[in-house]
């Protein structure tokens, strides 16, 4: 599956088709309401120290509230502004324009403080700003409807808008009955379910296993500068979440026919696999220093089961250091590897091959085994040997008895 991403250099978001609580934001000038809006979005920003770069991925909280920057503008005007605001400082805008036919979302201005600690910790810096353009357009007196996910890309910043239903100008104070569907969703009609906080409960025992081991899936990520990532593998999630009875564990097979995007550049490489329960990301960097790349950071949502007291699961961690290879070789792993997300979430990887920055040809470099694989092979090497041993034991003490007993007899 490939999945193509032309962005400056900006995380690709560990995210497509998040599933999250959308919020509605309201714009009103003397009474009247000109822009209505409802969805949710996904933040994922990078921010850079002398030493390391800091991973940082949030949700546009509950709480976000509509700012005084919003307006209708002034009466018959081409443009109007909703801006959200959140925490110390953050904040995002959008920029509608209205043609003689239809509005569009202009601009997509995103302003976050590094020096907002709750959600950038071990950060600091103040106030930066970035904006974008976007696909987001509908006709006049029709709302723009998009249930898939729409990845904005910016400098160090990616934002994912998704659930989306919104309109600006509007005529009777509420969202039209007509409504321009997004190109993503025409001929779909998958509905993503609303989220809560995540489960934290810690496995008692051993999940449960699929009958059947995850189908083994090919996904490529292709930047401005070519094809940047390849891989070869079956995905399997291992979670756990408490039910109104107990704290159950259980593993689930990504399947083979998920939506795959992503985003690289010199430093990062991001591949998003979204079906329609479950987002999975990685996170792949290098290391310019020992010519290694890794990977960093995981980013999985998903719907649990209807039995779960919290049907919402969301965790993600970005100090990771698995899959390891040279640059310009790819990782291989035939064994089963587990990957920790979190107490409660593990990736199981099967038969992978992954490699990442320097491709050659579109083809897989020389393959770097995996300390299991390794482990697999010296095993029947040592059983060979040792076989081989007790045949020649054998054989000496088969030699040696003859001798012996020829030995014992006289010629006459």
């Amino acid at each position: 599956m490939a999945a193509r991403c032309d962005g400056g250099f900006l995380l690709a978001a560990l995210l497509l088709g998040l599933l999250q609580t959308t919020s509605t934001f309201e714009v009103k000038d003397g009474g009247e309401t000109c822009i209505l809006a409802n969805f949710s979005a996904q933040f994922i920003v990078e921010s850079h120290t002398k030493t390391k770069v800091e991973i940082h991925t949030f949700s546009l909280p509950e709480n976000a509230e509509v700012l005084k920057n919003s307006t209708c503008g002034k009466h018959n005007a081409t443009s109007s502004v909703l801006e959200v605001g959140f925490g110390n400082g953050n904040s995002l805008s959008m920029t509608f324009k209205k043609s003689n036919n239809s509005y569009s979302v202009d601009t997509l201005i995103f302003r976050y403080n590094l020096s907002d600690t709750t959600i950038f910790k071990n950060s600091t810096g103040g106030i930066k700003e970035v904006t974008a353009k976007t696909d987001i357009q509908a006709n006049l007196n029709t709302k723009y409807k998009c249930v898939s996910s729409e990845q904005i890309n910016m400098t160090d910043v990616s934002i994912l808008l998704s659930n989306v239903t919104l309109e600006a100008y509007l005529v009777n104070n509420t969202f039209s009955l007509k409504e321009t569907i997004c190109s993503k969703d025409q001929g779909s009609t998958t509905v993503p379910p609303k989220t809560t906080a995540p489960t934290t409960s810690r496995p008692p025992t051993t999940p449960p296993k699929p009958s059947n081991k995850p189908e083994v899936v090919k996904y490529n990520v292709t930047g401005v500068h070519g094809l940047c990532f390849l891989a070869s593998m079956g995905l399997q999630l291992n979670v756990t979440y408490q039910t109104k009875e107990k704290v159950k564990l259980d593993v689930f097979n990504l399947p083979p026919n998920v939506m795959s995007s992503g985003y690289c550049d010199n430093q990062t490489v991001i591949l998003n696999l979204t079906s329609e329960s479950t987002t999975l990301s990685f996170h792949f960097v290098q290391n310019t220093s020992t010519e290694k790349y890794f990977l960093q950071g995981i980013f999985l949502s998903m719907r649990l089961p209807s039995e779960a007291t919290e049907r919402t699961f969301n965790v993600s961690n970005n100090n990771l250091n698995a899959l390891k290879a040279s640059l310009g070789k790819s990782y291989k792993c035939v064994a089963e590897e587990s990957i920790r997300v979190a107490d409660n979430a593990f990736v199981n990887t099967f038969n992978i091959q992954v490699q990442a920055f320097k491709i050659d040809q579109g083809n897989f470099g020389a393959a770097e085994e995996c300390p299991l694989d390794e482990n697999n092979m010296l095993i029947p090497i040592v059983v060979g040997a040792a076989l081989a041993g007790l045949v020649l034991i054998v054989l000496i003490a088969y030699l040696i008895g003859r001798k012996r007993s020829h030995a014992g007899y006289q010629t006459i």
